[in-house]
């Protein structure tokens, strides 16, 4: 998982500028409807040994850099059967949240949709993953 710091950031970008579908982070509850509607399940995670010191010579351990690097994966959950191409519309609109910016002290690097992966069936959803690097420097 990632630092509180990055969770924090990314979430709260997240929850204020997306208000087309219900966004569900990571072991929140979330009670599914009766019929199969969108939705977007959040993770948000640090790479192992992501969290390293970037700079030397600073004195004291805190007058370093240190970068703590990640993944935001948000997967599009849709209605088992109906084709990809919404789940598609979807984290393309994800991504432009992010991708190129920086917020306080994350920067959102490289992005894909799917990473090279087909879309995953669950009971009665197919997912669509948009992933975003990110980075923070403390």
């Amino acid at each position: 998982m990632s630092s509180v710091v990055a969770f924090d950031t990314i979430s709260q970008r997240l929850t204020a500028s997306w208000t087309t579908d219900p966004l569900v982070f990571e072991n929140d509850p979330y009670d599914l409807p009766n019929t199969p509607t969108k939705f977007i399940y959040i993770e948000i995670w640090g790479i192992p040994g992501g969290f390293d010191q970037a700079s030397i010579g600073g004195g004291d351990r805190d007058d370093n850099l240190w970068r703590e690097f990640g993944t935001l994966d948000m997967h599009v959950m849709v209605p088992k059967g109906t084709g990809s191409r919404d789940g598609r519309v979807t984290c393309d609109g994800l991504i432009d949240l992010f991708r190129g910016f920086e917020i306080g002290d994350v920067t959102f690097l490289e992005a894909s949709v799917g990473e090279g992966k087909p879309g995953r069936e669950f009971a009665g959803y197919w997912a669509m993953t948009a992933s975003i690097s990110w980075r923070r420097d403390q």
